[in-house]
């Protein structure tokens, strides 16, 4: 990998954590997921090259704000309990508020990154 590429690694890297708690609660409004399970759909969905410490730490402080709660299920036919979460009323809040300004910075981004040459 040549400095050029790894440096736009890098920068797509910080992008996807800034971006992160958005997925995940957006992912979380659906319906509860179990931890391994958010992580897949922003691989596969998303594109979120995230690894699991980084997607943990983010539901962990997510619960501690009272975003999500989450509670140990056994899933039918399954011999191991999987830990779920699911969004809270101050998080469904939350979370349209960063929806808002999601789309306020993208509409403002969209202005400049448009409006330049190639």
């Amino acid at each position: 990998m040549n400095a050029k590429q790894n440096a736009v690694d890098k920068l797509r890297a910080q992008l996807f954590k800034g971006l992160s708690e958005l997925a995940l609660l957006s992912l979380l409004d659906q319906r509860p997921h179990y931890g391994l399970e958010l992580l897949q759909r922003l691989w596969d969905e998303a594109g979120f090259e995230l690894a699991e410490g980084t997607v943990y730490p983010l539901l962990y402080r997510l619960e501690r704000l009272g975003r999500i709660t989450s509670d140990w299920r056994l899933g039918e036919g399954k011999a191991r309990p999987k830990k779920y979460y699911e969004m809270t009323a101050s998080g469904k809040k939350h979370l349209k508020e960063l929806r808002l300004e999601w789309r306020n910075l993208r509409s403002q981004m969209d202005k400049i990154v448009g409006s330049v040459s190639k």
